[in-house]
């Protein structure tokens, strides 16, 4: 069995690995090998990536513009290594730009079935995508529960498979207990700073929210700021951050255990629009969301983006209680204002603790999974159904 996967993301490298080690319960390593793009947890599992992932990781219209001419040169490099594999099955997870483009194009040049893990944000903007993409995928693996009647509505198979966050642990105390020894934190409250996992955003936020905290730490000097980042942002992050009056504490990507540690243990956080807003809601951490754009793809948004809110936890919950700074609305005394009033308004905390458990909760898969994970569960199906 040979299965190729297409991941150009953190959170898809994750997503990857957790359906490689789910496959491996179905076979066994001699009976099953895996090929194509992935991060370091999907090469863990044994993946030999391409090129590296981190090259597919870009945001916006308008910044993925220039480096079009690359793009389209690796995806005909990936093109043709789909072709000399000969997978079973194609398994492309999120960044929908680049790995959908190849999917339609494999679609047309052989019989090899095809799963998108990740469904294509259709209920926020371009919803004529997923007509389109019934013609060359075969099923969409949906973390979201809501998905799928949108997609079956417009042909496209799908199945909800529960998203990762709701399967994560928290931190343990002996982890909480080591990171606040090794930072010399003590009772020291915690600001969480994520300005993002895309060098590229990581570049147009970390001046704001740098304003934004110069601002909150006027009123409240006793927190201490943590930046957990991750590898391909992290020495941009420690030079752009070397100058600030107050410097974060930046823990590595590979210290996963304090990463983990310091979301449980943060007071309030500050954070790009993305996942991280769900691994927030896991540990109840009430945050303020803010996220920009060049000027070109914030008009350009305005006009194809079919809802009013881009944070997930709102978006899952129904509900406006995470405030939100995007686009023009970001800018430092917004969000430092917004901050200060999470930090000290009780009523403010415990509404973003309601929604955020509701929104934990609604992410979990409603069906028995007997141990194993959903979505692996399903790609051994599609791989088992008659053709």
């Amino acid at each position: 069995m040979k299965v190729y996967l297409i991941a150009g993301e953190n959170s898809g490298d994750y997503l990857g690995s957790e359906l490689i080690l789910g496959l491996k319960q179905f076979y066994t390593d001699t009976d099953i090998s895996f090929f194509g793009i992935g991060g370091p947890l999907m090469k863990d599992c044994g993946l030999n990536s391409l090129f590296p992932m981190e090259e597919l990781s870009l945001m916006g219209i308008f910044e993925i513009f220039p480096r079009l001419p690359a793009l389209i040169k690796r995806r005909k490099e990936v093109i043709e290594d789909i072709i000399s594999v000969r997978p079973d099955i194609l398994i492309t997870i999120d960044s929908p730009d680049f790995t959908l483009r190849v999917a339609k194009k494999i679609k047309r040049m052989t019989n090899i079935k095809t799963i998108h893990y990740v469904a294509p944000t259709v209920w926020a903007w371009r919803k004529g995508r997923a007509e389109k993409m019934s013609t060359y995928i075969d099923y969409v693996l949906a973390l979201f529960p809501f998905e799928p009647k949108i997609l079956n509505e417009s042909g496209l198979k799908s199945h909800f498979v529960g998203h990762p966050i709701a399967s994560y642990k928290v931190a343990s105390r002996s982890e909480v207990r080591q990171f606040r020894d090794k930072y010399k934190l003590e009772k020291k409250k915690i600001l969480l700073v994520l300005p993002g996992s895309r060098l590229s955003e990581v570049k147009r936020l970390v001046g704001i929210f740098e304003q934004s905290l110069k601002l909150v730490n006027k009123r409240f000097p006793n927190h201490e700021f943590i930046m957990p980042t991750t590898g391909n942002v992290e020495g941009y992050v420690r030079k752009a951050t070397a100058n600030w009056i107050k410097k974060p504490i930046i823990i590595p990507s590979s210290h996963e255990s304090e990463k983990k540690a310091a979301f449980c243990e943060a007071d309030v956080a500050l954070a790009a629009s993305g996942t991280v807003s769900l691994e927030l809601a896991l540990n109840v951490v009430p945050m303020v969301i803010a996220y920009d754009m060049n000027i070109f793809s914030r008009v350009l948004l305005h006009y194809l983006l079919k809802i009013d809110s881009v944070c997930l936890v709102n978006i899952v919950s129904k509900s406006k209680v995470i405030p939100e700074f995007i686009g023009s609305r970001c800018r430092p005394e917004l969000i430092a204002n917004a901050l200060s009033k999470v930090m000290i308004d009780k009523k403010s905390r415990d509404s973003q603790a309601s929604v955020q458990l509701n929104c934990i909760n609604l992410l979990k898969p409603r069906e028995d999974s007997q141990g194993k994970c959903i979505a692996a569960l399903k790609v051994f199906e599609i791989i088992n159904e008659k053709n």
